[in-house]
């Protein structure tokens, strides 16, 4: 069954934005768990522009799902997830100056600093996540370093939908569609888990949830947006609906 990790991010970006104590991101944890959340997803930046540390701890403290700390690749990054131990650490590409992740990992132009990283986690327990393009390469460079998830950038395909007018069957979004389904099928195929995430929303979703193969969604910046208007629970419990209807055949 597909499962769903919801980013929340953008709440701590809403409480960063006066520097206080609200809205915290552990209620917005919970509250997406009664949703139906299967996991609960941060990216602890560098900058720490939303999400900070001590957020990352109560979330491990005091949330009762899965937790997954998204993470740029360096040793204080590594650092931090061997002390707090989240169930999975997914590695992201990150740049000071973008709003938010613009691309996959380039895995293939760093393999062996990458494999070391990646063992690291796994030392600790931790499972591994790698953030990819849907480009063949790179999931067969995410097996050499012992990834043991892919998640793929669905960004491209997110853009092509909107851009050509929310068709789910215009060219242009079916041909991104068959990159991310070209390569979920390789990443099952090297025994890895196929899981996708970016810019997914309540109107794009369901074409990826209806992927053979794939176990799991992470959304966030729509969840988080539709939840300004109708609250943070029933936009998790929307989207998961979507998800499983898609995914189910029956939407």
């Amino acid at each position: 069954m597909i499962e769903l990790g919801v980013n929340i991010d953008h709440v701590a970006t809403i409480r960063q934005a006066r520097r206080t104590y609200e809205p915290d991101p552990v209620w917005a944890a919970v509250e997406a768990h009664l949703g139906g959340a299967d996991g609960i997803t941060v990216h602890l930046r560098e900058d720490r522009r939303h999400i900070q540390d001590k957020d990352v701890r109560r979330l491990r403290e005091l949330t009762h799902i899965k937790l997954n700390l998204e993470m740029a690749a360096t040793d204080e990054m590594v650092g931090i997830a061997c002390e707090i131990k989240p169930e999975m650490a997914m590695l992201v590409p990150e740049g000071r100056q973008e709003v938010t992740t613009e691309g996959g990992l380039d895995i293939v132009a760093q393999e062996a600093r990458l494999k070391d990283v990646i063992a690291r986690l796994a030392d600790a327990g931790i499972m591994t996540s790698v953030f990819i393009d849907p480009e063949i390469a790179q999931v067969e460079a995410a097996a050499r370093i012992g990834a043991r998830v892919c998640e793929i950038h669905t960004g491209p395909y997110a853009h092509a939908f909107f851009s050509r007018g929310r068709d789910a069957r215009s060219p242009a979004v079916l041909a991104e569609l068959d990159k991310i389904r070209a390569a979920g099928h390789a990443i099952v195929e090297l025994d890895m888990r196929f899981n996708a995430g970016h810019a997914l929303n309540y109107f794009n979703v369901q074409p990826v949830a209806a992927l053979p193969e794939i176990r799991e969604l992470h959304i966030g910046h729509a969840i988080v947006s539709r939840a300004v208007f109708v609250g943070l629970r029933e936009a998790v419990a929307e989207m998961k609906r979507l998800m499983r209807e898609a995914s189910s055949g029956t939407a």
